[in-house]
């Protein structure tokens, strides 16, 4: 999975992305409900390993079920 289907699915979750402040590769996300943070890594065209996204996804307080169904 690239990193755009997952900022797709975690927007249609109602998690916004923090606004960037400096260069790198990596982006913020919040789920406004728990007040918790994350962070994915962009690497444009590269599919995330399933691991990666699976440890960005569970600081959320999301479960994987819901996240997949996005």
């Amino acid at each position: 999975m690239r990193y755009r289907e997952v900022a797709r699915k975690l927007s249609s979750l109602s998690c916004p992305e923090m606004p960037r402040t400096g260069d790198g590769s990596h982006r913020k996300w919040l789920n406004p409900v728990t007040g918790n943070l994350t962070i994915v890594p962009d690497w444009g065209g590269d599919d995330l390993k399933l691991g990666t996204i699976r440890g960005a996804v569970r600081p959320l307080g999301l479960s994987w079920d819901e996240f997949s169904r996005a």
